[in-house]
């Protein structure tokens, strides 16, 4: 069974290729193992919220910006490992 990986974006500010840009790294660094859906927002928000497994573990809102570093990549790569395992 897939883990679910849900990003909402602000599709009114054209957040779409950032989503898209993340879900292929992260079917690259998870292949198979991963159920990634995204949400663009039709009014103006600025989300970029990352949802793993029910947990929001990255948020534009809340100062965390786009994942736009390894650094910010990798700790979504953790969250993910850590859910991934509670699912074994």
């Amino acid at each position: 069974m897939a883990l679910a990986v849900r990003v909402v974006y602000c599709g009114a500010c054209g957040y779409k290729p950032k989503y898209l840009q993340l879900k292929e790294k992260l079917e690259h660094e998870f292949p198979g193992c991963l159920d990634i859906c995204g949400e663009g927002t039709p009014q103006v928000t600025g989300f970029f919220e990352v949802t793993v497994a029910g947990k929001l573990v990255h948020s534009k809102k809340r100062g965390d910006g786009y994942v736009d570093t390894e650094s910010k990549f990798r700790k979504l790569v953790t969250a993910i490992k850590a859910a991934l395992a509670q699912c074994q």
